[in-house]
């Protein structure tokens, strides 16, 4: 809107945004423009602390932001996130993943194929499969069950 003279006030309002590893840096960085325009933002670490320090200084801005331990790599860890938000706030309206899982360290020219598998699936893949009972926003901006069938189609179709 920036052509049009006119300021955004709030595009994100009442919005549940999701981000993991996003207590430092780019993570960061996304969780606060998040809640600044609007969005009830659940973060992420994989420690307790860093949780807890990241909290405090976007509260400390005014922002609407929880957040709880998550390391990505771990089940238990990714439903606890996601069951996070959706106690919260009824349901996940932005899924930002943010977090990187790697068994491997060295040279990346010597990464087997069979590494980089884990590594997609248990990141992205991983927190998507802890989400199937959430509910979603459907296209008129109201929450409703997600269908993995209809969000599959429309990612074909986006193709």
């Amino acid at each position: 809107m920036a052509s049009s003279g006119m300021a955004r006030r709030d595009p994100l309002a009442n919005k549940v945004a999701l981000v993991t590893a996003s207590t430092d840096g780019i993570g960061f960085a996304i969780a606060r423009r998040l809640a600044r325009d609007g969005a009830h933002v659940v973060i992420s670490s994989r420690k307790q602390q860093n949780v807890d320090r990241a909290v405090a200084a976007l509260q400390g801005e005014g922002l609407s932001v929880a957040g709880t331990v998550c390391h990505v790599g771990k089940a238990e860890d990714r439903k606890r996130l996601v069951a996070t938000a959706v106690n919260l706030h009824g349901g996940i309206d932005i899924l930002v993943s943010n977090a990187a899982v790697s068994p491997f360290f060295g040279n990346l020219m010597d990464v087997t194929e069979e590494v980089w598998d884990k590594g997609r699936l248990s990141g992205d893949c991983g927190l998507h499969r802890s989400l199937p009972s959430v509910s979603f926003v459907d296209g008129q901006g109201k929450r409703g069950e997600h269908k993995r069938n209809h969000a599959d189609k429309k990612v074909r179709q986006a193709r």
